[in-house]
Protein backbone atom coordinates (compact mmCIF):
# COMPACT_ATOMS: atom_id res chain seq x y z
CA UNK A 1 0.00 0.00 0.00
CA UNK A 2 1.50 3.31 -1.05
CA UNK A 3 0.76 6.90 -1.94
CA UNK A 4 1.23 7.51 -5.68
CA UNK A 5 -0.31 9.31 -8.64
CA UNK A 6 -3.54 7.33 -8.26
CA UNK A 7 -4.13 8.57 -4.71
CA UNK A 8 -7.01 11.04 -4.51
CA UNK A 9 -6.59 13.73 -1.84
CA UNK A 10 -9.59 15.86 -0.87
CA UNK A 11 -8.89 18.94 1.25
CA UNK A 12 -12.39 20.37 0.99
CA UNK A 13 -12.63 23.94 2.23
CA UNK A 14 -9.35 23.59 4.13
CA UNK A 15 -6.52 23.66 1.55
CA UNK A 16 -4.04 24.85 4.17
CA UNK A 17 -5.12 22.53 6.98
CA UNK A 18 -2.21 21.21 9.03
CA UNK A 19 -2.42 17.41 9.40
CA UNK A 20 0.15 14.68 10.01
CA UNK A 21 -0.50 13.36 6.49
CA UNK A 22 1.98 15.94 5.20
CA UNK A 23 4.83 14.04 6.91
CA UNK A 24 6.16 11.17 4.82
CA UNK A 25 7.33 9.25 7.89
CA UNK A 26 3.87 9.47 9.45
CA UNK A 27 2.19 8.29 6.24
CA UNK A 28 4.51 5.30 6.02
CA UNK A 29 3.90 4.36 9.64
CA UNK A 30 0.13 4.76 9.41
CA UNK A 31 -0.25 2.86 6.14
CA UNK A 32 2.03 0.13 7.45
CA UNK A 33 -0.25 -0.24 10.47
CA UNK A 34 -3.26 -0.47 8.14
CA UNK A 35 -1.55 -3.14 6.04
CA UNK A 36 -0.65 -5.20 9.11
CA UNK A 37 -4.18 -4.87 10.44
CA UNK A 38 -5.64 -6.00 7.13
CA UNK A 39 -3.33 -9.01 7.09
CA UNK A 40 -4.64 -10.00 10.52
CA UNK A 41 -8.12 -10.09 8.98
CA UNK A 42 -7.09 -12.02 5.87
CA UNK A 43 -7.38 -8.91 3.70
CA UNK A 44 -5.09 -6.84 1.51
CA UNK A 45 -5.37 -3.45 -0.17
CA UNK A 46 -6.57 -3.74 -3.75
CA UNK A 47 -6.83 -0.28 -5.27
CA UNK A 48 -6.14 3.42 -5.13
CA UNK A 49 -6.38 5.20 -1.79
CA UNK A 50 -8.80 8.06 -1.32
CA UNK A 51 -7.78 10.56 1.35
CA UNK A 52 -9.81 13.26 3.07
CA UNK A 53 -7.86 15.82 5.08
CA UNK A 54 -9.51 18.13 7.59
CA UNK A 55 -8.06 20.10 10.53
CA UNK A 56 -9.58 17.51 12.91
CA UNK A 57 -9.00 14.20 11.08
CA UNK A 58 -7.20 12.24 8.42
CA UNK A 59 -9.49 9.76 6.71
CA UNK A 60 -8.36 7.17 4.15
CA UNK A 61 -10.60 4.84 2.18
CA UNK A 62 -8.75 1.62 1.35
CA UNK A 63 -10.30 -0.81 -1.18
CA UNK A 64 -9.70 -4.38 0.01
CA UNK A 65 -9.91 -7.99 -1.09
CA UNK A 66 -9.45 -11.27 0.72
CA UNK A 67 -6.91 -13.92 -0.25
CA UNK A 68 -7.97 -17.54 -0.30
CA UNK A 69 -6.25 -19.36 2.57
CA UNK A 70 -3.05 -21.11 1.52
CA UNK A 71 -3.33 -20.23 -2.17
CA UNK A 72 -2.16 -16.65 -2.48
CA UNK A 73 -5.14 -16.09 -4.81
CA UNK A 74 -7.71 -13.35 -4.33
CA UNK A 75 -10.93 -14.83 -3.02
CA UNK A 76 -13.12 -11.79 -3.58
CA UNK A 77 -14.40 -9.13 -1.24
CA UNK A 78 -15.84 -11.27 1.53
CA UNK A 79 -14.07 -10.70 4.85
CA UNK A 80 -12.70 -13.76 6.61
CA UNK A 81 -15.20 -14.94 9.18
CA UNK A 82 -14.11 -14.72 12.77
CA UNK A 83 -11.01 -12.65 12.06
CA UNK A 84 -11.45 -10.25 14.93
CA UNK A 85 -7.86 -9.91 16.10
CA UNK A 86 -6.26 -6.50 15.83
CA UNK A 87 -2.71 -5.31 15.37
CA UNK A 88 -0.58 -2.57 16.89
CA UNK A 89 0.14 -0.89 20.19
CA UNK A 90 -2.98 -0.06 22.12
CA UNK A 91 -5.02 -2.28 19.81
CA UNK A 92 -8.47 -3.76 20.30
CA UNK A 93 -8.71 -7.53 20.28
CA UNK A 94 -12.04 -9.19 19.69
CA UNK A 95 -13.83 -5.87 19.97
CA UNK A 96 -12.78 -5.27 23.57
CA UNK A 97 -11.45 -1.80 24.29
CA UNK A 98 -7.79 -1.30 25.01
CA UNK A 99 -6.60 1.00 27.74
CA UNK A 100 -7.05 4.54 26.50
CA UNK A 101 -3.37 5.26 26.97
CA UNK A 102 -1.58 8.53 27.57
CA UNK A 103 -2.88 10.19 24.43
CA UNK A 104 -6.45 9.78 25.62
CA UNK A 105 -6.11 11.70 28.87
CA UNK A 106 -7.30 15.19 29.68
CA UNK A 107 -9.87 15.63 26.92
CA UNK A 108 -12.20 18.49 26.14
CA UNK A 109 -15.56 18.07 24.45
CA UNK A 110 -16.90 17.55 20.93
CA UNK A 111 -16.20 18.32 17.26
CA UNK A 112 -19.28 19.44 15.32
CA UNK A 113 -20.28 19.09 11.74
CA UNK A 114 -23.75 20.06 10.59
CA UNK A 115 -24.52 22.97 8.30
CA UNK A 116 -28.17 23.47 9.10
CA UNK A 117 -28.82 27.08 8.35
CA UNK A 118 -29.40 27.59 12.07
CA UNK A 119 -26.58 29.06 14.11
CA UNK A 120 -22.93 29.32 13.11
CA UNK A 121 -21.33 27.07 10.54
CA UNK A 122 -20.22 23.78 12.11
CA UNK A 123 -16.75 22.36 11.94
CA UNK A 124 -17.18 19.66 9.33
CA UNK A 125 -18.92 21.89 6.83
CA UNK A 126 -21.78 19.42 6.85
CA UNK A 127 -19.70 16.63 5.34
CA UNK A 128 -19.79 13.04 6.48
CA UNK A 129 -16.41 11.64 7.40
CA UNK A 130 -17.22 8.90 4.91
CA UNK A 131 -16.60 11.72 2.46
CA UNK A 132 -17.17 12.03 -1.27
CA UNK A 133 -15.86 8.53 -1.96
CA UNK A 134 -18.67 6.76 -0.09
CA UNK A 135 -19.92 3.71 -1.94
CA UNK A 136 -23.48 2.47 -2.09
CA UNK A 137 -24.55 -1.07 -1.46
CA UNK A 138 -22.38 -1.85 1.56
CA UNK A 139 -23.53 -3.96 4.45
CA UNK A 140 -23.23 -2.04 7.68
CA UNK A 141 -20.59 -3.34 10.03
CA UNK A 142 -19.27 -6.10 7.76
CA UNK A 143 -16.56 -4.55 5.62
CA UNK A 144 -18.00 -6.32 2.57
CA UNK A 145 -19.98 -5.12 -0.41
CA UNK A 146 -23.26 -6.44 -1.71
CA UNK A 147 -23.45 -7.83 -5.23
CA UNK A 148 -19.77 -8.65 -5.66
CA UNK A 149 -18.48 -5.08 -5.76
CA UNK A 150 -15.25 -4.01 -4.12
CA UNK A 151 -15.22 -3.74 -0.36
CA UNK A 152 -13.39 -1.03 1.54
CA UNK A 153 -12.15 -0.21 5.00
CA UNK A 154 -11.66 3.21 6.51
CA UNK A 155 -8.60 4.41 8.39
CA UNK A 156 -9.14 7.43 10.61
CA UNK A 157 -6.51 9.41 12.52
CA UNK A 158 -7.55 12.03 15.05
CA UNK A 159 -5.77 14.66 17.14
CA UNK A 160 -4.69 13.63 20.61
CA UNK A 161 -7.78 15.27 22.11
CA UNK A 162 -10.01 12.86 20.16
CA UNK A 163 -7.89 9.71 20.54
CA UNK A 164 -10.64 8.16 22.66
CA UNK A 165 -12.72 7.56 19.52
CA UNK A 166 -11.29 4.13 18.73
CA UNK A 167 -11.59 2.67 22.24
CA UNK A 168 -15.09 4.14 22.56
CA UNK A 169 -16.15 2.64 19.24
CA UNK A 170 -14.89 -0.77 20.36
CA UNK A 171 -16.64 -0.51 23.72
CA UNK A 172 -19.92 0.47 22.08
CA UNK A 173 -19.64 -2.58 19.83
CA UNK A 174 -19.72 -4.69 23.01
CA UNK A 175 -22.38 -2.74 24.87
CA UNK A 176 -24.81 -1.83 22.08
CA UNK A 177 -23.69 -3.90 19.05
CA UNK A 178 -26.99 -3.56 17.22
CA UNK A 179 -26.51 0.21 16.89
CA UNK A 180 -22.85 0.69 15.88
CA UNK A 181 -19.89 -0.49 13.79
CA UNK A 182 -17.29 -2.87 15.20
CA UNK A 183 -13.74 -1.62 14.56
CA UNK A 184 -11.24 -3.90 12.89
CA UNK A 185 -8.31 -2.41 14.81
CA UNK A 186 -7.60 0.43 17.21
CA UNK A 187 -4.40 2.13 18.33
CA UNK A 188 -5.50 4.41 21.16
CA UNK A 189 -2.07 5.89 21.84
CA UNK A 190 -1.74 7.16 18.29
CA UNK A 191 -5.41 8.01 17.77
CA UNK A 192 -5.90 5.49 14.94
CA UNK A 193 -8.91 3.35 14.16
CA UNK A 194 -9.70 1.01 11.25
CA UNK A 195 -13.38 0.50 10.50
CA UNK A 196 -15.39 -1.61 8.10
CA UNK A 197 -17.43 0.04 5.39
CA UNK A 198 -20.92 0.63 6.75
CA UNK A 199 -22.63 1.07 3.41
CA UNK A 200 -24.70 4.10 2.54
CA UNK A 201 -24.70 7.13 4.81
CA UNK A 202 -28.21 8.38 5.43
CA UNK A 203 -27.26 11.46 3.41
CA UNK A 204 -26.77 9.33 0.30
CA UNK A 205 -30.17 7.73 0.82
CA UNK A 206 -31.77 11.16 1.16
CA UNK A 207 -30.16 12.24 -2.12
CA UNK A 208 -31.45 9.35 -4.20
CA UNK A 209 -34.92 8.48 -2.91
CA UNK A 210 -37.93 10.03 -1.19
CA UNK A 211 -37.55 9.90 2.58
CA UNK A 212 -40.18 11.36 4.86
CA UNK A 213 -40.06 12.62 8.43
CA UNK A 214 -40.96 9.17 9.75
CA UNK A 215 -37.44 7.94 9.10
CA UNK A 216 -36.04 10.84 11.14
CA UNK A 217 -38.47 10.00 13.92
CA UNK A 218 -37.24 6.39 13.81
CA UNK A 219 -33.58 7.41 14.01
CA UNK A 220 -34.25 9.73 16.96
CA UNK A 221 -36.22 7.04 18.78
CA UNK A 222 -33.50 4.43 18.16
CA UNK A 223 -30.71 6.80 19.16
CA UNK A 224 -32.48 7.83 22.38
CA UNK A 225 -33.00 4.16 23.26
CA UNK A 226 -29.29 3.53 22.76
CA UNK A 227 -28.40 6.49 24.99
CA UNK A 228 -30.73 5.13 27.66
CA UNK A 229 -29.07 1.71 27.49
CA UNK A 230 -25.65 3.36 27.93
CA UNK A 231 -26.52 5.14 31.20
CA UNK A 232 -24.94 2.37 33.34
CA UNK A 233 -21.71 2.73 31.33
CA UNK A 234 -21.27 6.49 31.72
CA UNK A 235 -18.38 6.20 34.17
CA UNK A 236 -16.67 3.57 32.02
CA UNK A 237 -17.05 5.82 28.99
CA UNK A 238 -15.26 8.60 30.85
CA UNK A 239 -12.46 6.20 31.79
CA UNK A 240 -11.87 5.63 28.08
CA UNK A 241 -10.90 9.30 27.84
CA UNK A 242 -14.22 10.62 26.55
CA UNK A 243 -14.67 14.23 27.75
CA UNK A 244 -16.81 14.77 30.83
CA UNK A 245 -19.31 17.59 30.44
CA UNK A 246 -21.82 16.57 33.09
CA UNK A 247 -24.94 18.68 33.38
CA UNK A 248 -24.08 20.27 36.72
CA UNK A 249 -20.51 20.92 35.56
CA UNK A 250 -21.47 22.85 32.42
CA UNK A 251 -21.05 26.28 34.09
CA UNK A 252 -17.37 25.44 34.63
CA UNK A 253 -17.11 24.23 31.02
CA UNK A 254 -18.52 27.61 30.00
CA UNK A 255 -15.99 29.45 32.15
CA UNK A 256 -13.07 27.57 30.56
CA UNK A 257 -14.32 28.17 27.03
CA UNK A 258 -14.92 31.85 27.65
CA UNK A 259 -11.50 32.36 29.23
CA UNK A 260 -9.72 30.46 26.48
CA UNK A 261 -11.37 32.05 23.46
CA UNK A 262 -9.29 34.75 21.75
CA UNK A 263 -11.80 35.71 19.04
CA UNK A 264 -14.57 37.25 21.13
CA UNK A 265 -14.83 41.03 21.06
CA UNK A 266 -15.00 42.84 24.41
CA UNK A 267 -18.70 43.50 23.82
CA UNK A 268 -19.41 39.83 23.05
CA UNK A 269 -17.44 38.71 26.08
CA UNK A 270 -19.43 41.08 28.29
CA UNK A 271 -22.73 39.73 26.93
CA UNK A 272 -21.67 36.17 27.64
CA UNK A 273 -20.43 37.02 31.11
CA UNK A 274 -23.83 38.53 31.76
CA UNK A 275 -25.62 35.29 30.88
CA UNK A 276 -23.50 33.18 33.25
CA UNK A 277 -25.94 33.34 36.24
CA UNK A 278 -28.82 32.27 33.99
CA UNK A 279 -26.71 29.47 32.56
CA UNK A 280 -26.11 28.09 36.05
CA UNK A 281 -29.86 28.19 36.67
CA UNK A 282 -30.55 26.38 33.38
CA UNK A 283 -28.13 23.60 34.34
CA UNK A 284 -29.64 23.20 37.80
CA UNK A 285 -33.15 23.06 36.37
CA UNK A 286 -32.11 20.59 33.68
CA UNK A 287 -30.49 18.30 36.25
CA UNK A 288 -33.59 18.47 38.46
CA UNK A 289 -35.67 16.68 35.82
CA UNK A 290 -33.74 13.53 36.72
CA UNK A 291 -32.59 12.32 33.31
CA UNK A 292 -29.10 10.89 33.94
CA UNK A 293 -26.03 11.95 32.01
CA UNK A 294 -24.92 9.48 29.36
CA UNK A 295 -23.23 9.43 25.96
CA UNK A 296 -23.80 12.51 23.79
CA UNK A 297 -22.73 12.00 20.17
CA UNK A 298 -22.87 15.80 19.74
CA UNK A 299 -22.81 15.73 15.92
CA UNK A 300 -25.59 13.38 14.85
CA UNK A 301 -26.23 14.71 11.35
CA UNK A 302 -27.28 12.74 8.28
CA UNK A 303 -23.68 12.08 7.25
CA UNK A 304 -22.79 10.49 10.60
CA UNK A 305 -25.11 7.50 10.44
CA UNK A 306 -25.91 4.70 8.03
CA UNK A 307 -29.37 3.46 7.09
CA UNK A 308 -28.94 -0.24 6.31
CA UNK A 309 -32.73 -0.65 6.08
CA UNK A 310 -35.76 1.65 6.20
CA UNK A 311 -36.32 2.74 9.78
CA UNK A 312 -33.04 1.20 10.98
CA UNK A 313 -29.78 3.08 11.58
CA UNK A 314 -26.14 2.51 12.46
CA UNK A 315 -24.38 5.32 14.33
CA UNK A 316 -20.70 6.13 13.87
CA UNK A 317 -18.03 8.87 14.09
CA UNK A 318 -17.69 9.35 17.85
CA UNK A 319 -14.92 11.93 17.77
CA UNK A 320 -17.31 14.61 19.07
CA UNK A 321 -18.65 12.54 21.94
CA UNK A 322 -18.92 13.59 25.57
CA UNK A 323 -20.57 12.32 28.71
CA UNK A 324 -23.23 14.93 29.19
CA UNK A 325 -26.97 15.41 29.24
CA UNK A 326 -28.37 13.14 26.53
CA UNK A 327 -30.75 15.78 25.23
CA UNK A 328 -27.79 17.86 24.04
CA UNK A 329 -27.68 15.43 21.08
CA UNK A 330 -31.11 16.55 19.89
CA UNK A 331 -30.20 19.84 18.24
CA UNK A 332 -28.15 18.67 15.25
CA UNK A 333 -30.52 16.04 13.77
CA UNK A 334 -33.64 18.09 14.47
CA UNK A 335 -32.14 21.16 12.77
CA UNK A 336 -31.31 19.01 9.76
CA UNK A 337 -34.81 17.59 9.52
CA UNK A 338 -36.48 20.98 10.03
CA UNK A 339 -34.22 22.44 7.37
CA UNK A 340 -35.43 19.70 5.01
CA UNK A 341 -39.14 19.49 5.80
CA UNK A 342 -40.01 22.73 7.55
CA UNK A 343 -40.76 23.70 11.17
CA UNK A 344 -44.05 21.82 11.22
CA UNK A 345 -42.18 18.53 11.79
CA UNK A 346 -40.46 19.74 14.96
CA UNK A 347 -43.17 18.58 17.45
CA UNK A 348 -43.20 15.08 15.93
CA UNK A 349 -39.42 14.83 16.13
CA UNK A 350 -39.38 15.96 19.76
CA UNK A 351 -42.05 13.42 20.68
CA UNK A 352 -40.12 10.61 18.97
CA UNK A 353 -36.87 11.44 20.76
CA UNK A 354 -38.48 11.96 24.17
CA UNK A 355 -40.58 8.78 24.05
CA UNK A 356 -37.87 6.45 25.48
CA UNK A 357 -37.30 8.89 28.37
CA UNK A 358 -40.89 8.83 29.63
CA UNK A 359 -41.49 7.19 32.99
CA UNK A 360 -39.93 7.43 36.44
CA UNK A 361 -42.51 10.07 37.27
CA UNK A 362 -41.36 12.51 34.59
CA UNK A 363 -44.15 14.34 32.80
CA UNK A 364 -44.28 15.23 29.13
CA UNK A 365 -44.07 18.90 30.08
CA UNK A 366 -40.92 18.31 32.13
CA UNK A 367 -39.26 16.45 29.27
CA UNK A 368 -40.14 19.20 26.81
CA UNK A 369 -38.67 21.79 29.17
CA UNK A 370 -35.52 19.67 29.54
CA UNK A 371 -35.23 19.48 25.75
CA UNK A 372 -35.56 23.26 25.51
CA UNK A 373 -32.80 23.81 28.06
CA UNK A 374 -30.47 21.21 26.55
CA UNK A 375 -30.96 22.67 23.08
CA UNK A 376 -29.41 25.93 24.22
CA UNK A 377 -26.70 24.30 26.36
CA UNK A 378 -25.62 22.05 23.48
CA UNK A 379 -23.81 25.09 22.07
CA UNK A 380 -21.10 24.53 24.70
CA UNK A 381 -20.08 21.19 23.25
CA UNK A 382 -20.12 22.62 19.76
CA UNK A 383 -17.88 25.49 20.86
CA UNK A 384 -15.45 23.20 22.68
CA UNK A 385 -14.93 21.01 19.63
CA UNK A 386 -13.26 23.80 17.69
CA UNK A 387 -10.29 23.63 20.02
CA UNK A 388 -9.66 19.97 19.27
CA UNK A 389 -7.68 19.92 16.05
CA UNK A 390 -4.23 19.00 14.84
CA UNK A 391 -1.59 21.51 15.98
CA UNK A 392 -0.90 24.34 13.57
CA UNK A 393 2.68 25.30 12.83
CA UNK A 394 1.93 28.99 13.24
CA UNK A 395 1.05 28.48 16.88
CA UNK A 396 -2.34 30.13 16.29
CA UNK A 397 -5.35 28.70 18.08
CA UNK A 398 -7.39 27.07 15.28
CA UNK A 399 -11.14 27.37 15.40
CA UNK A 400 -11.32 30.33 17.79
CA UNK A 401 -13.72 32.29 15.60
CA UNK A 402 -16.02 29.31 15.11
CA UNK A 403 -15.91 28.53 18.81
CA UNK A 404 -16.85 32.12 19.59
CA UNK A 405 -19.81 31.92 17.23
CA UNK A 406 -21.11 28.86 19.03
CA UNK A 407 -20.67 30.44 22.44
CA UNK A 408 -22.84 33.31 21.25
CA UNK A 409 -25.55 30.77 20.40
CA UNK A 410 -26.16 30.59 24.15
CA UNK A 411 -27.88 33.95 23.77
CA UNK A 412 -30.31 32.68 21.09
CA UNK A 413 -33.75 31.36 21.98
CA UNK A 414 -34.51 27.73 21.06
CA UNK A 415 -37.03 27.27 18.23
CA UNK A 416 -39.66 25.81 20.56
CA UNK A 417 -41.00 26.49 24.03
CA UNK A 418 -42.09 23.86 26.53
CA UNK A 419 -45.65 25.04 26.85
Amino acid sequence: MRVDDTTVVDRGRYPDAATPWERESWRAEALGWVADSLTAHGLHASGALEVRLRPWSVLVRVPVEQRAAGTGRTAGPERKAGAEQAVGAGAVVGGAPATAGPAAAGRQATDPGAATGVGPAPRSGGESWVGPAARSGGAAGTGTAVGGGPAAVWFKATPAASAFEGPLTAALARWVPEHVLRPLAVDAARGWVLLPDGGDPFRSVLAREPVGPRDWEALLRQYASMQYDLIPHADAIERLGVPAARTLDLPEVFDELLAGNSALTPQERARLEGVRPRLADWCAELASVGVPDTLDHADLHDGQLFRPAPGRFTFFDWGDAAVSHPFCSLRVPVERAVDRYGPQVLPRLLDAYLEPWAGDGRTAAQLRRAAELAWRLSALGRAASWGRMFPHGSGAAPGAAQGAAWLLELLAEPPFRAG
